[in-house]
């Protein structure tokens, strides 16, 4: 059976974290979507770690990690990610493999993200720039670039040929995008390079082949399920399934052969970039919660909105994901607050209802909120669930009484060691 790993909100949920923290259960993690506008932050030994394609797994000499066909490429940050790992002495090459299905974000990806971005003007979706939609547009227009691809003598050409239309195709959108392409072209050669040195794989017979030995596998997710291309919050979502289904397509993997789903979330909900976001704070509280939180894009740096969790959202992520045990981070950020606030419905157009609609613009949604006590005990030093603070307990019950899902991991600071296994 394959494990799932997902972020239910809206990306940043501390995935990273936890994929490290269990993959010592686990003989395989898999990447199944996404690409480098993904930041999987890990904590350990003093020192943090940032990923953006390399699953989180790679820091423990027991499991192989994979890069599935469902992500996207881009060498050039990949190599960065390899020349960081260096240092700590990791056997790179037994330990990583990439899927020859896996697609190549190249750098005229890049140059027509920044294009359409720039021509959106006041409309733009809040792109991370990174190339990733067009590499999926190219992907679904069966025009990409595979991994596989680097494997054959005449694949420049392919690459020439690509580049030259994604030019003409920044033309098109009349703005004005500086660049020199010769100069990017050196980078991104000498990173396919390095990545040719991996090794690649056919990754569902693989994964295949090793389910049938009894291997135990982790996929991991990235961004979150209301990025969902499908089921997220539409437009301002990532070009992916960050659902479960996308791990069956993602590497391959039979609905049937899927087994536990973890799914993680906030004790609060944070967004990056553009997008409806009802329970946003614009007050003392909200900026609280981002300055306690830390609250800044592990890929972009960028300031995370901050709000009250959102448990209407919440449970409708827990229901297209069949989420079968949760998680829950950054409860030590909620600490010093009096009172805390969760929305239980929506006022939808003048209606009560406590499913997510079609549209959750704030012209259209009121968020109705239940009020907690909150709890001022600083949780980053405890280490069992009964140091947990009344207030606390009555938290976490309540949410999994409304998610009807229990909560089997508190997370209590970024350190892998803070994390109380209920």
């Amino acid at each position: 059976m394959v494990d799932l790993l997902l972020g239910l909100q809206w990306g940043d949920e501390g995935k990273g974290k936890i994929v490290d923290v269990l993959t010592k259960d686990y003989d395989i993690i898999a990447r199944f979507q996404g690409g480098p506008n993904a930041g999987h932050t890990l904590e350990f030994d003093g020192i943090k770690h940032v990923l953006h394609t390399i699953p989180s797994g790679i820091f423990h000499e027991n499991a192989v990690n994979i890069v599935g066909n469902g992500v996207v490429i881009d060498p050039v940050i990949f190599k960065k990610e390899l020349d960081n790992l260096e240092k700590f002495n990791i056997d790179i090459i037994s330990k990583l493999f990439i899927s020859r299905k896996a697609h190549l974000i190249l750098p005229t990806h890049r140059l027509l993200d920044a294009a359409s971005e720039a021509a959106k003007g006041k409309a733009k979706i809040g792109s991370t720039l990174k190339g990733i939609g067009p590499t999926y547009m190219d992907k679904t227009g069966r025009n990409g670039m595979r991994v596989g691809d680097l494997e054959f003598k005449d694949w420049k050409k392919k690459y020439r040929a690509l580049a030259d239309k994604h030019e003409a195709m920044i033309g098109f959108y009349n703005v004005d995008i500086q660049y020199n392409l010769a100069e990017l072209e050196i980078e991104f050669f000498e990173a396919v390079s390095t990545l040719k040195q991996l090794k690649f794989i056919d990754s569902e017979e693989y994964i295949f082949k090793a389910q049938d030995q009894g291997k135990k596998i982790l996929a991991e997710g990235a961004q979150g399920s209301l990025l969902d291309i499908d089921f997220g919050t539409y437009p301002y979502v990532t070009s992916s399934n960050t659902t479960a289904a996308g791990a069956c397509t993602g590497l391959g993997v039979a609905p049937n052969k899927i087994g536990r789903v973890l799914g993680i979330f906030k004790a609060y909900t944070t967004r990056v970039g553009s997008g409806p976001f009802p329970t946003e704070l614009f007050d003392n509280d909200g900026e609280t919660m981002g300055r306690v939180g830390n609250e800044f894009g592990a890929t972009t740096g960028r300031p995370r909105r901050c709000g009250w969790l959102d448990l209407v959202a919440l449970k409708y992520a827990v229901q297209i994901n069949g989420v079968t045990e949760l998680m829950m981070m950054k409860g030590d950020v909620l600490s010093g607050f009096k009172y805390l606030k969760v929305c239980t419905a929506y006022n939808y157009n003048g209606e009560e209802i406590s499913h997510l609609p079609y549209n959750i613009e704030a012209k259209n949604v009121t968020p109705i909120y239940k009020e907690m006590k909150g709890w001022d005990k600083d949780l980053t030093k405890l280490t069992s669930e009964s140091e947990f603070p009344e207030e606390l307990n009555e938290y976490i019950a309540f949410l999994e009484k409304e998610l009807n899902v229990p909560i089997k991991i508190v997370s209590v600071g970024p350190d892998r060691t803070q994390t109380i296994h209920r």
